[in-house]
């Protein structure tokens, strides 16, 4: 059934929720619990979910619930419970990051509608097809694709029956979502939790002050007008960021986008939509594939300004409710027998139909007339009150089988009316239950436990150190490689620096790009060229990489953006291939203990050590940067914060990485788990450094500059 565009609309409240339903969306979705991305928003406890649920079903609305962050060990039976819930009340999807909870709902409630977050950070068709091979029905588009890039991803999935979501319209991250580390490590509140503090917000400035000091701040997204083509182009879900904003901008977005799809244009809504929020206005740039200086902007006073006098006239679009589904009413009266009254609705979604009967045995029985006799329209009339229901019966829709000469007195009809309608509500929105087995979720936590790892004795076997390097320049010369050690080096490295590694006899690898985009052929080709060069692994950040490294045939090393936080996690990874994998760099050293105990194959589990771990990944340079600014790999850009704290930039694939302002040192730590390999983060530093900071680890040396021991104690929010 082609069931043309979906608008899916944020819900942060209950008043936001019934503005989206008043003014056209065809799904909303919200947030339970404290697994979704947005826990500063309002959320919505068990019971108000269920009433949400009531409310959007009634009116042919489906409700997709958050449940996009990650989860550590000792959470997971929350999250049980979590999609439990969700099950019981009718949850149409739940929106997922996490590998993890992905195989709990497959698992535990396979009837569920599973989507993947845009939290997942894939990018690439490969990516995307690897998504439906896990069992996702749905995915969301990175924000940062361009309409080219959108149309390969829909041809290359098209028969996998995978659907395409896409943000519309809202806030523009200017890091790739799930690729952020930025407000956890200045703030220790995590984005891949979240509790994104957005510090990117505030005042960052390239070298000079270059056009901007708000360097990673982008406009706002709007491509609402841009509906109708990318329906054609295989997007099926068209999404309005905002659960933090509220009920008027909700109004105001659906609308517009309502009137996209039925091709209309309504300047005076656009202008006010620009006004309810907005920094510095709108962009499609990434869309259009037109990135630079005039995507980025900030919340000015006159952006607030520009809200105030308008909020009024977006709450006409919601204020009254009008949106309803027909529902057809059959009523019968004869003389001396109870009222009997039948609701059918469809559900013009699914095209579901729901039927209840309801009738007055043994409160009342049909009486014949004293004095005047009920006449079928007064029977009418009164049958089409259904305000506030959520339904509507139209004269053509109602029945009426009645005896002549009778008497039924209005209160008996309207009460009548009442309990058939109560009774169609209570049947709707128990036919969304699914079916839930607790006893399948617990065998997930238990044989991802008792998984037989291939990193046991995967060709990756033997290695306690990885040492990454972004240039080939910092590999140490006249030093022999310990046998323990492996070095990774990039891609795009000369196949001559390869041979003459294979030829001294010293292992090494390739990392895959984490900025994947436009140049995927190419990277394919480097890889294959690299294994024809010795290369014995690839080192892979995502989803996508990992499978472009096992299309080269080369074991796969995952590395700390994989977002590793539990042991499930761990075992869907291991599924996939991958042989020796990093955990995040948000966990705590008590948490990656407790994931070591629930799985057989320790040796598989590393940590990152040392290094300026990469806080964000983002496909449009910071503003004040250009290309020409990359082309000393020695020598990289930096942004610096309010604070005078300087950042570097690197380049990385298709995107650029903003590092840490200091390294991570563990070298004098004490409390390094022994039982996880190293891996070693080397941006910035010569070869010089490189041996020097090695040798400092193998004699636990205090550091001798600024540092940081990053949240393996104190953890994250």
């Amino acid at each position: 059934m082609n069931r043309g565009p979906e608008i899916l609309a944020p819900a942060g409240s209950m008043e936001a929720l019934r503005a989206a339903v008043e003014c056209g969306a065809d799904a909303v979705y919200l947030g339970a619990g404290h697994f979704n991305a947005r826990r500063n928003a309002r959320n919505f406890s068990d019971e108000e979910l269920a009433e949400a649920i009531e409310y959007c079903h009634v009116r042919g609305v489906k409700v997709h619930l958050t449940l996009n962050t990650l989860v550590s060990d000792e959470e997971l039976p929350l999250a049980i419970d979590l999609i439990k819930t969700a099950c019981s009340i009718g949850v149409d999807a739940l929106i997922v990051q996490d590998l993890g909870v992905a195989a709990l709902v497959r698992a535990a409630a396979p009837e569920m509608e599973l989507h993947a977050s845009t939290q997942m950070a894939v990018m690439t068709p490969e990516g995307f097809r690897a998504l439906a091979d896990l069992g996702f029905t749905r995915a969301v588009l990175p924000r940062e694709l361009s309409f080219e890039e959108i149309l390969a991803i829909r041809e290359a999935t098209e028969d996998t029956g995978l659907e395409l979501e896409m943000f519309i319209h809202g806030a523009l991250c200017m890091c790739v979502s799930g690729q952020c580390y930025l407000s956890a490590t200045m703030g220790g509140r995590s984005g891949n939790r979240g509790l994104c503090a957005q510090p990117c917000r505030l005042r960052f400035a390239a070298d000079g002050g270059r056009r901007s000091d708000h360097a990673l701040s982008l406009r706002d997204l709007s491509a609402v007008e841009a509906i109708p083509v990318l329906y054609e182009a295989g997007v099926l879900s068209f999404k309005i960021e905002g659960r933090m904003k509220r009920p008027e901008y909700v109004a105001a977005a659906v609308t517009a986008c309502r009137n996209a799809v039925a091709g209309t244009r309504d300047d005076k809504l656009t202008r006010d939509l620009d006004a309810v929020f907005s920094r510095s206005g709108h962009t499609d740039g990434y869309l259009k594939g037109q990135l630079g200086h005039d995507m980025f902007g900030t919340r000015r006073k006159d952006d607030v300004v520009a809200a105030a006098p308008i909020l009024k006239d977006l709450e006409q679009l919601y204020v009254r409710e009008t949106r309803s589904t027909p529902v057809s009413l059959d009523f019968t009266a004869r003389l001396g027998a109870p009222l009997q009254l039948t609701a059918a609705w469809t559900d013009p979604a699914g095209g579901q139909t729901k039927t209840v009967t309801v009738d007055t045995a043994g409160d009342y029985e049909v009486q014949a007339a004293q004095n005047v006799a009920t006449s079928a329209d007064k029977i009418l009339g009164q049958l089409q009150k259904t305000g506030g229901t959520g339904f509507s019966a139209d004269e053509a829709d109602i029945t009426i089988h009645m005896d002549d000469g009778i008497n039924i007195p209005v209160s008996v009809i309207n009460k009548l009316r009442r309990s058939a309608l109560d009774a169609l509500t209570k049947t709707i929105a128990k036919s969304g239950q699914k079916n839930f087995d607790r006893e399948a979720a617990e065998d997930v936590l238990k044989n991802a436990s008792s998984a037989t790892g291939t990193a046991v004795n995967g060709p990756l076997t033997g290695f306690r150190r990885f040492v990454r390097l972004r240039t080939a320049d910092q590999l140490p010369t006249g030093n022999e490689t310990p046998e323990d050690l492996a070095w990774v080096l990039p891609l795009d490295t000369p196949p001559a620096v390869f041979d003459r590694l294979q030829e001294q006899d010293i292992r090494f690898g390739v990392e895959v790009p984490r900025g994947l985009y436009e140049h995927t052929d190419r990277y394919k080709k480097q890889l294959k060229d690299a294994s024809a060069h010795g290369a014995s692994f690839a080192l892979a950040a995502t989803l996508d990489s990992i499978e472009l490294a096992k299309q080269a045939g080369l074991p796969v090393l995952g590395s700390f953006t994989t977002n590793v936080f539990n042991h499930v996690a761990r075992a869907e990874y291991e599924r996939l291939g991958v042989q020796r994998l990093v955990l995040s760099q948000e966990m705590t050293f008590r948490q990656m203990d407790v994931l070591q105990r629930r799985g057989t194959s320790p040796q598989g589990n590393g940590l990152l050590v040392y290094g300026r771990s990469p806080l964000m990944l983002t496909r449009n340079a910071p503003d004040g940067l250009h290309p020409k600014d990359f082309d000393d790999p020695a020598s990289p850009p930096e942004l610096t914060d309010r604070k005078g704290i300087r950042f570097p930039v690197t380049k990385n694939g298709d995107a650029y990485e903003l590092l840490n302002s200091r390294p991570l040192y563990l070298a004098d730590s004490n409390n390094v788990p022994g039982d996880l390999f190293r891996l070693y983060w080397f941006t910035t530093e010569t070869a010089e450094d490189v041996t020097r900071i090695l040798r400092a680890y193998e004699t636990s040396a205090p550091a001798g500059t600024e540092f940081t021991r990053g949240l393996y104690q104190k953890g994250v929010l």
